[in-house]
């Protein structure tokens, strides 16, 4: 046990310092580029600076993560890209409410991250370990179908109320490809994340070049996707 709680903590800790260091690079974009997600940068952007609505969002994902450890060995991107970077701007901006010194802070967030890292990896590992067979069988059955239905039903739904709650450009983009993309990738995330940005661009700057690149990225990755998925054969099938 002390054995695997000591590698856990090194790994925990490593990844957590990338992770977490990648998402506050992410609010320099395009500047400088980041190893972060732009899923993170919704989520992250979700919680607007509020240190318990950062730790509640991570806390979600703890029971999923906890499920897949048991149940499957593995650790998900929950645990690198929701809980670690989340609950690191939790801790930093609850000693400063100020995100542009804490959150956006690739410095900060990266120690804070492999803090968290190394404590998250550690108890998930932990558990894992000291879980028999049976009942691991028992909590992948149980845990898989819950974290199935926040990811595809609650999580869209938070997403599109806090584009509504942005403002009207926002509001307008984010239901717009939030629905295109439940259309297209069976999840409306995605597209709400992005019509966020979108919106949000050309509501402080008008539609100005970034936001027509971040539009053509968008049109293009949809196409792709859709062509992919066969989507818009589907699409067509059933117009003709």
């Amino acid at each position: 046990m002390l054995e695997i709680i000591i590698k856990s903590m090194i790994l925990g800790a490593l990844g957590g310092f990338a992770a977490a260091a990648g998402a506050a690079r992410m609010f320099h974009a395009p500047e400088i580029q980041a190893m972060g997600s732009f899923r993170g940068l919704g989520e992250l952007n979700a919680c607007k600076g509020d240190p318990m609505a950062h730790f509640s969002f991570g806390l979600g994902f703890l029971f999923n993560a906890a499920g897949s450890v048991i149940g499957a060995g593995a650790l998900t991107q929950d645990v690198w890209h929701r809980i670690v970077p989340n609950w690191a701007a939790s801790a930093l901006l609850l000693k400063n409410k100020k995100p542009e010194e804490t959150l956006y802070n690739p410095a900060k967030m990266a120690v804070a991250g492999a803090i968290v890292g190394a404590i998250v990896v550690a108890f998930l590992n932990s558990i894992a370990s000291i879980i028999p067979e049976s009942l691991s069988a028992i909590a992948a059955g149980i845990l898989g179908p819950a974290s199935s239905t926040m990811i595809d039903m609650i999580i869209p739904v938070l997403f599109i109320l806090a584009a509504l709650d942005a403002g009207k450009m926002p509001g307008m983009w984010g239901l717009a490809l939030g629905g295109l993309s439940q259309l297209i990738m069976g999840n409306a995330t995605p597209g709400a994340v992005l019509g966020i940005l979108i919106g949000q661009t050309i509501q402080e700057s008008g539609f100005n070049k970034s936001a027509k690149v971040m539009l053509v990225i968008v049109v293009i990755l949809f196409a792709a996707i859709g062509q992919g998925r066969g989507f818009w054969a589907n699409m067509l099938s059933f117009i003709m």
